[in-house]
């Protein structure tokens, strides 16, 4: 069995398969491996996520890695919307190394190896239910991901999670359940919203329905939307 939470930091892009750090620690290791092997030096998400593999996390938040980024935003968003500020007064989100901290102690899930395997696999099923629900991953995406995945580098069981997430997802009363509080579901919807830009009814009636039923509160989905926004190029 894959490990859930090294599959996620690899699923996030926090690290690089094949070296001992992240992208900007191993800078040399990521040149040389992204020659030999170009998907490995992107988040496996970039590869699932289809029209979104061109977006990319900007400005601040690129000092942060992984599930950090996903904290971090959700954490800003929280924190400005318990401040009573305005969705569209927010500022851009300066996501500096400092609010790593600051986002755990207010009970957000900064660091992979302190979740449980339950909430890693549900974020990781989030983001591919995003992905599937505009139905552009049909069998012949599929076939496209699971030829890139297999020259990846991921262990076959890692592997076939995926592609089996791909071609039917868990139902969404099993992602809701692996959250156990306000933060995390803020997290999951969090993860969802970076993983699709919303410009299709479907995908917005996902994250619609999503909010829903981690019972978010608007005002709280409104300020998650504009910090990703304003994070996402």
């Amino acid at each position: 069995m894959f490990d859930p939470k090294a599959l996620l930091d690899q699923f996030l892009g926090s690290k690089v398969p094949g070296t001992d750090d992240t992208v900007r620690g191993k800078a040399g290791e990521a040149v040389q491996l992204a020659k030999d092997n170009p998907l490995a030096t992107g988040a496996i998400a970039a590869v699932l996520l289809g029209t979104g593999t061109g977006r990319s996390i900007a400005g601040s938040a690129l000092k942060l890695g992984g599930l950090a980024v996903v904290a971090g935003l959700g954490y800003q968003a929280y924190k400005n919307y318990k401040a009573g500020n305005a969705p569209q007064q927010s500022a851009p989100p300066q996501l500096e190394a400092d609010i790593v901290p600051e986002a755990e102690r207010s009970g957000f899930d900064t660091d992979v190896e302190k979740i449980d395997d339950e909430f890693a696999l549900a974020l990781m099923r989030a983001m591919i239910a995003a992905a599937r629900s505009d139905g552009h991953v049909d069998d012949e995406e599929r076939a496209r991901i699971a030829d890139r995945l297999a020259v990846s580098g991921l262990a076959s069981d890692a592997q076939a999670f995926i592609n089996e997430e791909l071609a039917k997802s868990s139902p969404l009363e099993e992602i809701i359940a692996a959250a156990q509080t306000e933060e995390q579901k803020v997290e999951l919807y969090t993860a969802s919203r970076l993983a699709i830009d919303p410009d299709t009814r479907a995908e917005r009636g996902y994250l619609d329905m999503l909010a829903g039923r981690l019972g978010l509160a608007e005002g709280l989905v409104d300020h998650i939307e504009a910090t990703v926004a304003n994070a996402v190029a």
